[in-house]
């Protein structure tokens, strides 16, 4: 499943200062763009480490999801509990006792251990930590001002090369976005798979749409929805109006935000404020129709310590004149400053009308990580998790990028729909760069959408019919191969471009995105004023929806939930989407791909169809 890396991840001999019984683990040939190193971190500056160890049936665990995911398959549907998935994910005893030998031999104690124990958590001073990876850690700072502690390197010792999958945080910095946004002029807020206001140039655009769309409308979609997204517009547009939860003590969804995000920063947006540090003060303003205080779930991790806020904490409401009335997840950015931290911080807002209860996961450390390891740790899971964010994949490390998609795989093997919006830039935004050192123009996937276990969402705008938008990120990774189920789909499309971009992007790479949904012209509200947003970040959740609501009918028949989406999708379910034929995503200056019949790189298998997914869940 995993293709050769563009960056330097070959073992290699390390040189001095490393002693020679280490070897590298991973080695960045250049700072990353954006990042200039300032100073040498404190020595007494202290580190969490994680340390991934090896799984001991990780192969088979993709088996089972390979056939508990496949429609065609007599297991479809009969996912692992966690019992279950720890017993294949759990490291073996000769792994579990080298791995404590070396971190004994420089002093280090394990701190922390997931259920598995698979991952182990030691917090050690940067001198401890230099000795450990045979490394040294710096301080970096950002174009935006943020600053981070990172190195750009680390080794291990060659009696660990088969018990340790990674160590971070080490040589990960992550991608800060340059698309420009109104709102700021910080680039720290500008991560990849972010929502952005739309400029006022862009909204006359839509009026015009908008004028153009009139008589052309679907049954039951108004013309002004080719304009102005609301809940009503999504509704209509997917069918999903009609349709009344029946399991809701069942189904469930969850949304994720990094990173460094408080409590306060939670309840910041429309739907949710605060007005004090008392938990008692928390409050969720309530619009007509929408779910009941009482049923709704607010479930933080904050430093792996989950604070719940109980119904009777939510219970005093106040009304809100909505524009919003069904589910409804968004992320803002704001800036912040955090050493040995990723500075990004986004809010989900909530607002909702059907009573299928919400989860937030937060992450304050490392992206990904933090918030995998938290779920994964838990015995009850929301049945789909959106989350809205994303790196360039060749700035993600690759011992990192591989194990966190397999922390993707255990939660699909658990019955859990993972979706993750594609990006904002095209075929990618920015330079376009390599960064392996031969500084050669490529198209730029984004992970998580291109791991192989997560369902990417694409975006798209109109109606009647439905386009693919310019910034909808797609493309075909470099550090996944295509799995089976999608061999057919992108082949064809493949086929139909020929030798186009030659050279640019991976042809024989995981496409992504899978699916895609509305993605401009979102109206919030947002600090008591309405305002339009767009982004993969508004397409996401959209689509999750619709997730959760088949989920919701498939329990009320006695089903299982749908869980790994993507097998289902490219086989029973493909005939159940819209198939969006027109649209493209242009960057690194060329035109980018092509909206056309089947799978394309813009909006994958199309949009959703609630009736018809029914018909087929």
């Amino acid at each position: 499943m995993y293709l050769l890396p563009v960056i330097a991840f070959a073992t290699l001999v390390a040189a001095s200062p490393v002693s020679q019984d280490l070897a590298t683990r991973h080695a960045l040939r250049e700072v990353p763009s954006g990042w200039t190193k300032i100073a040498r971190a404190p020595a007494g500056h202290k580190i969490d480490l994680r340390v991934g160890l090896k799984q001991a049936r990780m192969g088979e665990l993709l088996n089972v999801l390979s056939k508990v995911s496949d429609p065609a398959n007599s297991e479809y549907g009969k996912h692992l509990s966690k019992e279950d998935v720890d017993k294949l994910v759990a490291p073996r005893s000769e792994t579990v006792e080298s791995v404590e030998q070396w971190l004994r031999s420089h002093g280090a104690t394990v701190s922390g251990r997931s259920s598995a124990g698979d991952w182990v958590h030691v917090t050690v001073p940067v001198s401890r930590a230099e000795k450990m990876l045979g490394t040294k850690y710096n301080i970096y700072r950002h174009t935006s001002g943020a600053h981070i502690v990172r190195s750009e390197s680390y080794a291990l010792p060659r009696s660990l090369d088969s018990h340790v999958d990674v160590v971070q945080p080490t040589t990960f910095f992550g991608r800060i976005n340059e698309r420009s946004s109104p709102e700021s002029s910080s680039a720290l807020e500008k991560r990849a798979s972010t929502v952005f206001v739309l400029p006022e140039s862009e909204k006359e655009d839509l009026k015009q749409v908008s004028e153009e769309a009139k008589g052309k409308e679907l049954a039951a979609v108004p013309s002004s929805c080719s304009s102005t997204i609301t809940p009503a517009c999504l509704k209509a547009l997917y069918k999903t109006d009609s349709y009344t939860p029946k399991a809701a003590n069942s189904s469930s969804i969850g949304i994720t935000g990094y990173l460094g995000i408080s409590i306060r920063e939670h309840f910041g947006l429309a739907g949710v404020f605060r007005n004090s540090t008392s938990l008692d003060q928390v409050h969720i303003l309530t619009p007509p129709g929408c779910i009941r205080p009482s049923t709704l779930s607010l479930i933080l991790a904050q430093l792996g310590r989950p604070l719940v806020l109980s119904s009777s904490t939510v219970a005093k409401t106040r009304k809100l004149t909505p524009v919003l009335k069904q589910t409804w997840m968004f992320s803002t950015r704001e800036r912040s400053q955090i050493q040995s931290r990723s500075s990004s911080i986004q809010r989900p807002a909530l607002l909702l009308t059907n009573p299928i209860p919400i989860h937030l996961q937060t992450a304050t450390r490392q992206p990904y990580l933090e918030w995998v390891n938290y779920v994964l740790n838990k015995t009850t899971l929301p049945l789909t998790i959106s989350t809205s964010y994303g790196d360039d994949e060749q700035t993600v490390p690759l011992d990192y990028a591989i194990r966190v998609c397999n922390s993707f795989a255990q939660l699909g093997a658990r019955g859990v729909s993972v979706l993750f919006s594609s990006g904002d830039g095209g075929v990618g935004s920015g330079t376009c760069k390599t960064n392996d050192g031969t500084n050669r123009t490529r198209f730029q996937p984004i992970f998580p959408a291109s791991c192989p276990y997560v369902t990417g969402v694409g975006g798209t705008y109109k109606i009647a019919p439905e386009v693919g938008v310019s910034f909808s990120q797609g493309g075909f990774s470099d550090y996944f191969a295509r799995p089976s189920y999608q061999t057919s789909a992108v082949s064809t499309f493949l086929g139909s471009i020929g030798t186009t971009y030659s050279g640019l992007y991976n042809t024989t790479g995981r496409g992504f995105p899978d699916v895609a949904a509305q993605g401009r012209s979102f109206q919030i509200v947002q600090k008591g004023s309405t305002t339009s947003v767009a982004g993969t970040s508004a397409s996401a959740p959209a689509f999750a929806g619709v997730i959760a609501l088949l989920n919701d009918y498939r329990l009320s028949q006695g089903k299982s939930p749908l869980g790994f989406l993507n097998p289902w999708l490219y086989s029973s379910a493909a005939s159940a989407l819209n198939d969006i034929t027109s649209g493209s995503n242009p960057g690194c200056g060329t035109n980018g791909f092509t909206a056309r019949a089947g799978w394309d790189p813009v909006t994958g298998l199309g949009t959703p169809d609630f009736v018809k997914l029914q018909a087929v869940a």
